[in-house]
């Protein structure tokens, strides 16, 4: 039996031509603005141009693109070459917002023809802007072509156990070295309008379970943490607290900076550039004893086992995976919202 996964990812500007683009395709998503298509449109315009010379910049000090495709593409490999040892399984990557788009990849899926589709979204954290747009974007495709295929929906897995495992191997690697616990373990996860968690987005709280776990798995029992948020736009609400504003927190107490991406699984320019470089510098100015950052998982052993058993693991009620259950004041939890 043909089984394609389908992996989702953002996508990012694969040359400093495609930023615009890029941040026009990110400002026009209905999921990140919720106003009438025509003032959407023009205010993504209106925004891309403003951002285009800063969002160039940035990629111009992390080799001029992102990697994000790339190593997106490793993890499809990695996953396929264990699907393949135990049934017919061929993996195919989506960007939501730069190429491939979900309407060129349908293409070649339809010509793989499966028996049956799973939609795996490299987000382990869900949240209506992440996810839930592009599970949205497949299915409203699907339905537009009449393209009708038995279809599993992974979610979520902000809890799964090889997830979990992932993290606290390479925070364990990247600790071992540390010789007291005078250090603030930051998870940094990028943030959200506070609006958009209000109306019942599950995101944070998806967050917070993940820490959770992580924390119960560390060798290191007495490490002190915090979550915080990055990556804020514009004048709205964020949820906090900040992660710029914990790092200055702790190097004035002349701690050790330990930062954790807890909910990026590829490098792109959050990690290279806002947590590599701008974060850095700005710990070191406030005097921080040390620095450092914890990888994304990217190809690492535990969180590849984890996607595969995810894709192998049975659906629940409407064709879902998920390892976590919301309280019914989530209303943006797939399982009310998702176009299935």
């Amino acid at each position: 039996m043909k089984k394609a996964v389908i992996l989702f990812n953002l996508g990012g500007p694969d040359k400093l031509e495609s930023v615009e683009p890029f941040l026009f395709n990110l400002f026009n998503d209905p999921a990140m603005i919720n106003i009438p298509t025509i003032f959407r449109y023009l205010l993504a315009k209106f925004i891309s141009k403003r951002r285009v010379s800063i969002s160039k910049n940035i990629y111009k000090k992390i080799g001029n693109k992102s990697p994000i495709l790339k190593l997106t593409k490793n993890q499809a490999k990695n996953l396929e070459n264990n699907l393949l040892k135990k049934g017919d399984y061929k993996c195919f990557v989506v960007m939501r917002y730069w190429h491939p788009r979900a309407f060129a990849v349908i293409k070649k899926v339809k010509e793989y023809n499966p028996e049956e589709i799973i939609l795996l979204p490299l987000y382990p954290q869900f949240s209506a802007l992440t996810s839930g747009s592009s599970i949205n974007e497949w299915n409203d495709l699907c339905r537009k072509e009449n393209y009708k295929v038995k279809t599993k929906t992974i979610c979520c897995y902000p809890t799964e156990s090889n997830f979990i495992a992932s993290h606290v191997s390479l925070i364990n690697k990247t600790t071992e070295d540390v010789e007291n616990n005078n250090f603030k373990l930051i998870f940094s996860a990028h943030g959200l309008p506070e609006s958009k968690i209000k109306k019942g987005d599950p995101y944070q709280r998806h967050v917070e379970e993940t820490v959770k776990e992580i924390m119960s798995k560390l060798n290191n029992k007495n490490i002190n943490h915090v979550i915080s948020y990055q990556s804020r736009v514009g004048p709205m609400k964020w949820i906090g607290p900040s992660t710029n504003e914990e790092i200055i927190k702790h190097s004035k107490e002349k701690k050790g900076i330990v930062i954790v991406p807890v909910a990026f699984v590829s490098e792109h320019s959050e990690t290279l550039m806002e947590l590599d470089i701008e974060y850095k510098k700005l710990a070191e100015e406030n005097g921080c004893s040390f620095y450092k950052r914890v990888p994304t998982l990217g190809v690492e052993a535990n969180f590849i086992k984890g996607l595969e058993e995810l894709v192998l693991k049975q659906q629940t009620g409407n064709n879902f995976v998920s390892l976590t259950t919301c309280p019914n004041k989530f209303v943006k939890c797939p399982h009310h919202t998702l176009r299935i």
